[in-house]
């Protein structure tokens, strides 16, 4: 077992069977030593989004219940470089996270909603998960899933 997979083991975590796309791209590409991960929703190990992670930020989704579905984001992006790279003991570190959060237009607080998945980067990779990060507030995103994030790697 890589060593990532043995943290992610200790923090309780095991990776759900990657998520084949459900519109015409590929969910992961490489170039050089960078893995770009197309943008995963916040499905749990079932497969299925749960009612709490549906809907918007600012109306009937929680700041608490967002912050898990950022969470369950970067767990598929974990699951998907698996699946690109076999082990990820090959990803060196976490250059990038973009977040998008389907929010009310007076919803601020979409931060500490990102924070679910960046934080999950950093108790993973410790400093190799410190990222850039971008966090963008959106109207609506696919199953009407309250997040989505993609992510850049850098790889061995």
């Amino acid at each position: 077992m890589s060593a990532i997979e043995a943290k992610l083991r200790e923090l309780g975590i095991t990776l759900p069977t990657p998520v084949a796309p459900i519109a015409n791209y590929v969910p992961y590409r490489r170039s050089g030593n960078l893995l770009i991960v197309a943008g995963q929703i916040c499905l749990g190990l079932d497969g299925k989004l749960a009612d709490r992670h549906k809907g918007k930020l600012g109306a009937n989704v929680s700041p608490e219940a967002g912050q898990e579905a950022a969470r369950l984001c970067a767990i598929n992006l974990f699951a998907q470089a698996k699946a690109a790279l076999g082990d990820l003991d090959r990803i060196s570190g976490c250059l990038r996270l973009g977040g998008f959060i389907a929010a009310t237009p007076d919803f601020t607080a979409l931060p500490g909603v990102m924070n679910g998945a960046s934080d999950l980067m950093v108790a993973v990779l410790g400093d190799a998960g410190k990222h850039a990060r971008t966090t963008v507030g959106v109207p609506v995103l696919p199953l009407d899933c309250s997040v989505e994030v993609d992510a850049i790697f850098e790889i061995a």
